[in-house]
């Protein structure tokens, strides 16, 4: 059976956080949760590799799309990111920085879901 995905969410309002976890949380994921930018980009420089993160924008400490940019800048470029927010502008400025995708948030289920197979379907054709 393929390994569960692994899934971070970087989120500093806790409620929204508990949300997210909630809905990825029905797909079997492996979920770690980071408050801020820093300890997102922290865990990747401890060698942690996840298929997907979910990244908030406006965080204490270091904000989202500055926290992808380092992560892009550490040749990190399998990892599905996924930006999100509740501002309008901040597309733009997730994408200019290296995310995937930007969904506004509140993130509905079914894009959560199409996401998540999208992962699926390719850990599953990486398979060997």
């Amino acid at each position: 059976m393929a390994s569960p995905v692994k899934v971070l969410i970087v989120e500093d309002t806790r409620v929204d956080a508990m949300v997210l976890s909630a809905m990825v949380r029905k797909f079997h994921c492996e979920i770690t949760m980071a408050m801020n930018g820093k300890e997102f980009v922290d865990l990747f420089i401890e060698g942690r590799k996840f298929d997907i993160v979910f990244c908030d924008k406006d965080m204490p400490i270091m904000s989202g799309p500055k926290a992808v940019q380092k992560i892009r800048a550490m040749g990190e470029s399998d990892v599905k990111i996924v930006g999100l927010s509740a501002n309008n502008d901040a597309q733009e400025v997730f994408m200019s920085s290296g995310a995937d995708v930007f969904v506004p948030k509140p993130m509905k289920f079914n894009v959560l879901e199409a996401m998540i197979q999208e992962v699926i379907n390719k850990k599953n054709n990486t398979m060997v």
